[in-house]
Parts: structure tokens; C-alpha cells; sequence
């Protein structure tokens, strides 16, 4: 680790925590969020405190429905971590606690073999909120996509084109299914928040997350939105995080099923014994936002996490195919991953898999920015779900948080 990290998260520590603990939009403030805020003030803090856990009072969405069977049973909400502390990076002992208001948690859950360890709300978060999840959604996409492979439905080494024609004369066209799914495409494209001309903000004005400034034309759909990336460079052989994969993929998985992406999700969602339906954020032309729109509990992101550690099977169904699930596990070359200096640097040891991060037949990891996490460990059969409403899309501190991940399942390994 470097000392300029080090010294970078002892200032972010000592910043946040000098704060009011884990301040939220309560009470009478909470009301005003609700008159004043609008879906193109979702993403702008303080406002996000409250806008990420009402999503579908801002934003067109479609239903992920739970069905109506009795909800798997997790076991009761309860605490066995309260005097839980870490080594961190930044070279201090850490509470779990500390680590929770420095990172603007709104739900932390932790699962052992099944049963609940940590469930922790804050925020005016309830175990019946939908939260977003942002970028998890990304690798919700990703194991679906596994599945229609195993099912038949879709081959990864077809080309991208073959599915959507559209792909022509895109970023897209000369791409095989898996390098989209994988993120090994070639692309015009820098995944910037704050850069008002990037692509990822057109993105959120086309999706209506963010007010579109003068001068600016906004596209009509996401559809639009892609096929106007031109390729930069050969495709393959390496890791580049674009959204615009993703959503490449969502289009790419509809034409190979033949049913929309959040139908595939619902599929799913249903068998888990979810306690609350699930939805997807919905773009202009009426398709789910797959690279970033999935919003749900936090009990039931855990459910898909225990699914997963169940390597598919979970409530008595074979939910995802157990091939799938340890085809994600296996990753891919951390050499590869270990290229992209910006991401290795925070997940070191990892790999890139179908939109996950995965640290090879150990652990998956999923991550949202202002603070979404799943994380999966294989070797200590614990899930992790972190839903969180922090100012910033990226910090330094989420070096930390994938720190404290590995950390607390590992301390949880004989539990």
C-alpha cells in the first residue's frame, strides 16, 4: 500500500466522522426532499439521502414482481458485530461503525450459512425499503446473461451483431457477445460523473437522472445513445469499464430471449422468496435501465446473494444453473485486470467476469457507486450487502470498504 494512500484515507476518515454521524434527511427536512425534489436532482447530495431510497416516486420504473409465495426465511434481524473492528489501510483499528458513517450507510447486512449475522439500518432506511443499487445492476445483467448461455439462448462467441443489427457501424460491430460482456470493448468512451459533456452524463440525461444543460441535446432513448460510439482500437485483451457495455448487452440478451431484460429479472426475482417486488428503472422508449436502474431491499439483495453462494440453488430452486455460477467464479486473468491501474488499485488481486469483479474461486463483487456493494465469499460462506447515499460517486474510501469486505468474511470463516 502507498503511503499517499494511507494519508488519504486518514483525511477522509477524520473529515467524515467530524460530521454529524451518518447525517440523513430527517423529519420536517425529509418533507421538504419530497416537495422540492425532482427526479434530475437525484443524483446531487444531500438530496441523494432521501432520492435513493424513492426511486419510483421520480423516475418511470418496471415492476421486478416477487410473486406471491411466503418469503424465504433469512431468521431474524439482529447484531453479533457490534464491537466488530478492522485493521484499515489507512493504518488505524476502525470500527465497523465508524466504517458505516464514514461511507453514508443507509443498510448493511451480513449473512453466515443463511441466517442473518448484521442488520443495521440507517437513514430512515426500514427493511421494506427499495434502495438503488446502481451498479450492481450491471453484474444482476451479467449472471442472467450466463444463464441464457447454459440455456441454449445465447452463445458468447457469436458475434454482437448477429443479435442486433443495429451494431452496425458502432463501437459495437466487430465485437463478439463475450468481449461485451466481459468490458474488453475498444470505445470512445471515459466513465466521467462530473465531466457535463461525458458520455455517462449524456447517459443520465437521456435516462432523466440529471437536468440537461443549455446547448445540449439530449437522445431520445438509450438505443440512440449507442449507436453513436464509434470503436477506438482492437476489441479484447483487456478491462474497460463503460456503462455503455452493459446496456450493449441488456439489447443484446432481449433479442436472444426474446422478452425484455426486466421479465429475465422477474424470472429470477420470483424464485428467490423475496419479501417485496423489485423494479427497474425505465428509459424513454420503455426498456429497463440494465447498467445501472435495479432497486431493491436489502434483505433481498441478500436472498440473491445466498443464491449465488449457493451456486444457484436457493429456496429449494436450481435459480441461476450451477455451471453459470461457477463460470463467474472462475474469472478471468487478474493480469489483465492489473492493467487497468485505476480499478486494480482498489481491488487488487481481482479479475473481470460478466460484470463482476471476482477475486478467482474465492469471493464475487459487485459495486454501485455512492456506495452499493455485494460481496460473495465462496471459501467462508458469507454474503455482504452495503446500500449507501454517500455525496460522491467514487472516494478513496471505497479502497477501504473492499478492504473491510475481504477482512470481515475472512474473520467470519469459522463462525
Amino acid at each position: 500500500m502507498s503511503h499517499d494512500l494511507q494519508a488519504a484515507l486518514v483525511q477522509a476518515y477524520a473529515e467524515r466522522l467530524s460530521l454529524e454521524p451518518n447525517p440523513s434527511l430527517t423529519g420536517e427536512r425529509s418533507y421538504a426532499a419530497q416537495l422540492h425534489v425532482g427526479a434530475a436532482d437525484v443524483l446531487l447530495p444531500p438530496h441523494n439521502r432521501w432520492t435513493f431510497q424513492h426511486m419510483s416516486q421520480l423516475c418511470p420504473t418496471l415492476v421486478v414482481a416477487a410473486g406471491n409465495a411466503a418469503p424465504s426465511d433469512l431468521g431474524a434481524q439482529q447484531d453479533l458485530l457490534q464491537d466488530y473492528r478492522f485493521n484499515s489501510l489507512s493504518g488505524e483499528q476502525v470500527s465497523l461503525q465508524d466504517h458505516l458513517d464514514a461511507t453514508f450507510t443507509d443498510g448493511f447486512l451480513v449473512l453466515k450459512q443463511g441466517r442473518v449475522l448484521c442488520e443495521r439500518y440507517f437513514n430512515q432506511q426500514t427493511a421494506d425499503t427499495r434502495h438503488i443499487m446502481f451498479s450492481v445492476t450491471k453484474s444482476v445483467t451479467g449472471a442472467l446473461a450466463e444463464q441464457l448461455i447454459e440455456q441454449g439462448l445465447l452463445d458468447p462467441d457469436r458475434p454482437a451483431l448477429s443479435y442486433v443489427p443495429e451494431f452496425a457501424g458502432t463501437a459495437f460491430e466487430n465485437a463478439s457477445v463475450r468481449q461485451v460482456m466481459d468490458m474488453a470493448i475498444s470505445i470512445d468512451y471515459v466513465e466521467h460523473y462530473e465531466d457535463p459533456n461525458s458520455p455517462t452524463s449524456h447517459l443520465h440525461y437521456t435516462v432523466g437522472l440529471t437536468p440537461t444543460p443549455p446547448g445540449i441535446v439530449k437522445y431520445p432513448s438509450i438505443r440512440h445513445w449507442l449507436r453513436a460510439f464509434k470503436r477506438k482500437d482492437e476489441h479484447g485483451g483487456f478491462f474497460r469499464y463503460v456503462t455503455a457495455t452493459t446496456e450493449a448487452m441488456g439489447w443484446i440478451m432481449e433479442r436472444a430471449a426474446g422478452l425484455p431484460c426486466h421479465v429475465l429479472f422477474e424470472r429470477m426475482w420470483k424464485q428467490l422468496g423475496c419479501e417485496r417486488d423489485g423494479f427497474l428503472l425505465a428509459e424513454p422508449s420503455g426498456h429497463g435501465v440494465v447498467g445501472f436502474g435495479f432497486n431493491a431491499t436489502l434483505r433481498d439483495m441478500g436472498r440473491f446473494g445466498l443464491m449465488l453462494l449457493g451456486r444457484g440453488r436457493f429456496n429449494g430452486h436450481q435459480v441461476l444453473p450451477q455451471a453459470a455460477v461457477e463460470r463467474l467464479l472462475r474469472g478471468n486473468d487478474p493480469a489483465v485486470y492489473a492493467t487497468n491501474k485505476e480499478f486494480s488499485e482498489w481491488s487488487p488481486q481481482a479479475s473481470y467476469k460478466s460484470q463482476w469483479y471476482v477475486f478467482n474461486d474465492r469471493a464475487l463483487m459487485a459495486v454501485g457507486i455512492h456506495g452499493q456493494w455485494v460481496f460473495v465469499d465462496f471459501a467462508n460462506q458469507v454474503v455482504i450487502i452495503k446500500q449507501s447515499s454517500a455525496p460522491q460517486a467514487e472516494n478513496v474510501i471505497d479502497t477501504d470498504t473492499v478492504h473491510l469486505l475481504k477482512t470481515l468474511a475472512a474473520s467470519l470463516g469459522d463462525a
